[in-house]
């Protein structure tokens, strides 16, 4: 296992951290496999564990509390909030009075007094940022988080939260989770030179593409993952934005296959080969994919196989655009990039 330091934090984590959304009914994994898997990765030299309180209403959370317990101190944990946990209007968001509530409930599910990292899951449009890096710092001061980060944020909200934070004498966001892999490398253009810039680290999620770079997906087999049957729109190679990333994953198998390594390991050495990677968030849904996901922990892809992914997917080229989760909004919402008529 590689180990980088997180940001300028100054602590050290394994290049390839455990996420754990499909701890639960998310992934149908029981407690006991959850443990298991968690016990694999310390063991394999993983001392990052993800998860977030929507992952499964909270279950996540708790599993990893039980599968952690009495070893606490050797991990640096992370969490979120922000997204949705029920109905409830005000039971989300990154206001204040949401934020310290929930931190609490999170603290009280994973069976801690504090988390290492706490992280805003998406950009809350309502939420002014003096308002949530305000409410970060307090509780950053109280000893219940050690640092705090963000999660998929468009690259100039990134930048809007640093300067909020130095205007306001606040802590500042120290690390960005944003979706990184071979098939979708749009961060390059915008995100990893912005965090590079101020220094956060960076916690990539779905480096294996959602599964399309698990080797479950090639021309002629029966796509019938799990994560298949959630989106199956998403494994659709009828249509054409996946037709295009199947023809990729087939050309990056022969790239892999020619460098003598599997295709998650050439998925995942992609991924943790940038300098502005701290670490590659893999999230297995059973030992198995543990196993082939820790095979890439110690993968360094020469000059000339990363030139060869280069060929098959050009730096800065998002395959699946659309599946984006840090689209500023104006791209989606035609009434924000629209002059209203004026009226006489």
């Amino acid at each position: 296992m590689q180990y980088r330091t997180l940001g300028r934090t100054g602590v050290q984590v394994s290049s390839l951290a455990l996420g754990a959304m499909n701890f639960g009914s998310i992934g149908s994994t029981t407690q006991d496999q959850a443990t298991a898997i968690v016990d694999a990765a310390l063991e394999g030299g993983v001392n990052l564990i993800d998860t977030a309180d929507m992952y499964g209403a909270g279950e996540s959370e708790e599993m990893v509390g039980k599968a952690i317990a009495g070893r606490r101190d050797d991990i640096v944990l992370a969490t979120k909030a922000t997204l949705p946990m029920g109905e409830e209007r005000n039971h989300r968001g990154s206001s204040r009075r949401w934020l310290v509530t929930e931190l609490e409930n999170s603290l009280r599910r994973l069976g801690v007094d504090h988390v290492d990292l706490y992280q805003i899951h998406r950009w809350d449009p309502d939420t002014s940022d003096e308002e949530t890096l305000s409410a970060l710092t307090d509780l950053q001061r109280a000893g219940k988080i050690r640092y705090f980060g963000s999660s998929t944020f468009p690259t100039y909200r990134i930048v809007q939260a640093q300067w909020a934070a130095r205007e306001h004498h606040l802590a500042r966001y120290v690390t960005e989770q944003p979706s990184y892999s071979i098939l979708q490398r749009g961060i390059e253009t915008h995100v990893l030179p912005v965090t590079e810039q101020y220094g956060l680290g960076v916690l990539a999620w779905s480096p294996l593409a959602s599964g399309w770079l698990s080797g479950a997906v090639r021309e002629g087999r029966t796509v019938s993952t799990n994560r298949s049957r959630l989106m199956p729109q998403r494994f659709d190679t009828a249509l054409p934005a996946n037709r295009a990333r199947l023809d990729a994953v087939e050309q990056l198998a022969k790239v892999a296959e020619e460098a003598g390594l599997t295709l998650i390991q050439l998925a995942l050495g992609f991924v943790t080969a940038h300098p502005g990677v701290t670490s590659a968030i893999i999230g297995p849904r059973t030992l198995d994919h543990l196993r082939a996901q820790l095979a890439a922990a110690d993968t360094v892809l020469p000059g000339d196989v990363l030139d060869a992914i280069d060929t098959v997917v050009a730096p800065g080229v998002d395959l699946a655009a659309h599946e984006k989760l840090d689209t500023p909004p104006a791209l989606l919402d035609p009434a924000l990039r629209r002059r209203a008529p004026a009226y006489r």
